[in-house]
């Protein structure tokens, strides 16, 4: 597998890519992963790689090779072209010394990883699956950073080389087909593998991990978990809180764009119902998300994005409303109506945000009841071994699909 992100990374695509390659390993299988330094979502690298450029260790059975590679602390395209460019680079100069795969599996949007990937199957003569769980030439192009059209033609171009040599491309959401079809990828060799919920369910109760936070039981609480990067508009959120004090406003995470956000809010604690959290430990999480009223997902108005925020997974599982404060025709916006567990409200739109949690807050058996319909939507089409299978199922056909070619060739040949 090649995926930039990986464990200890808690957010993004880290731990779908951790719990493919350590189930694997569970099977028996020998994994080799070819990863960057954990820097994410926080942008910053952890203090244990700080002068590390190249590493291999055992995570879960599964051998990890790490390789040194920018880390901007803020976004712009430069910045983003040098992070995908020292990736590549220092993938092409030092790839991993393993034998001979089976079959090679990239976590895309990695550009850099979708290239990496390519190139190492196309050496040992193997099949290469990229998994879609994002685009970069489209959210380039819709960012707002500067530079973001050359960004999103030099991002579409490697998306384009990357998935065309996939024996299949495995997308995360229906959205995509058109996106990856439109780069030139046969729709025949798509094929849809969702994501799943990745966290367990919450385990203690909702008053007691309420007041171990020191949020009063009478005060409404929406929470946002994640990364705090551009394309989340969470100022929608900073500024909700400054129209009404009495909600509680929690934005947990890290980003390039926190900074940002504390000095719209005039600092730390310039709004008394306005908190910043850091992420919390992978155990506790399930309880503090439990723990709010509403659970929030924002995404700025130019933003159509059809990919689906890990976060919403972990959202549904916790068994609390959603509001989603989205374009209508993303992806995330299909998912929340589709599992009948949350509400939309139009992007950048405060007020609209605010009238939602307030019609959830005052109605607590309607909100629990629109909350219970995110673990039944789980276990339907979101569970972890369904998700796998899928997985599974991918690599299998494209084993599959490249012996039957290697055999007409091999005929036809003869």
């Amino acid at each position: 597998m090649v995926s930039t992100n990986y464990a200890p990374e808690h957010a993004g695509i880290g731990p779908y890519a951790t719990q493919i390659a350590e189930h694997w390993a569970a099977r028996g299988a020998e994994v080799h992963v070819l990863a960057g330094m954990p820097h994410y979502p926080a942008w910053r690298l952890e203090p244990a790689y700080r002068g590390v450029w190249r590493t291999e260790e055992t995570r879960g059975g599964v051998r990890v090779h790490r390789r040194r590679h920018t880390v901007p602390p803020r976004q712009t395209a430069l910045r983003r072209a040098l992070f995908e460019a020292s990736v590549l680079v220092h993938g092409l100069v030092a790839p991993p010394r393993i034998p001979r795969p089976d079959a090679v599996l990239a976590q895309m949007p990695s550009l850099a990883g979708g290239i990496l990937a390519a190139r190492l199957a196309g050496r040992y003569g193997v099949p290469y699956v990229p998994v879609v769980q994002d685009l970069m030439g489209a959210a380039a192009a819709q960012s707002g950073i500067r530079g973001g059209d050359r960004a999103a033609s030099a991002a579409g171009a490697a998306e384009a080389y990357a998935l065309k040599r996939g024996t299949l491309v495995g997308v995360i959401h229906e959205s995509f087909v058109d996106k990856a079809a439109a780069l030139g990828v046969d729709r025949a060799r798509i094929r849809l593998v969702p994501n799943w919920s990745h966290v367990a369910r919450p385990s203690r109760p909702r008053a007691e991990t309420r007041a171990r936070l020191g949020w009063p039981q009478d005060q409404t609480v929406v929470l946002h978990s994640g990364n705090m990067g551009l394309k989340q508009g969470l100022e929608v959120l900073v500024e909700a809180a400054r129209q009404d004090p009495e909600v509680r406003v929690v934005l947990m995470g890290d980003g390039n764009q926190r900074a940002h956000l504390v000095q719209l809010a005039g600092g730390e604690d310039a709004l008394p119902n306005l908190h910043f959290l850091p992420p919390c430990d992978e155990a506790d999480f399930p309880d503090v998300l439990a723990a709010a009223d509403v659970l929030a997902v924002t995404q700025r108005a130019s933003v159509l994005d059809m990919s689906i925020p890990s976060k919403l997974t972990s959202y549904f599982a916790a068994a609390r409303p959603v509001v989603a404060s989205v374009a209508a025709e993303g992806g995330t916006a299909q998912e929340v109506i589709r599992s009948g567990a949350g509400v939309l409200v139009p992007p950048e739109d405060p007020g609209a945000l605010l009238k939602a949690v307030r019609t959830i807050a005052d109605d607590p058996a309607a909100a629990d009841e629109l909350g219970a319909h995110g673990p039944v939507y789980v276990d339907a089409h979101l569970s972890r071994e369904a998700g796998l299978a899928r997985i599974d199922a991918l690599v299998t056909e494209a084993l599959e699909t490249t012996t039957k070619r290697t055999t007409h060739e091999g005929t036809a040949r003869t």
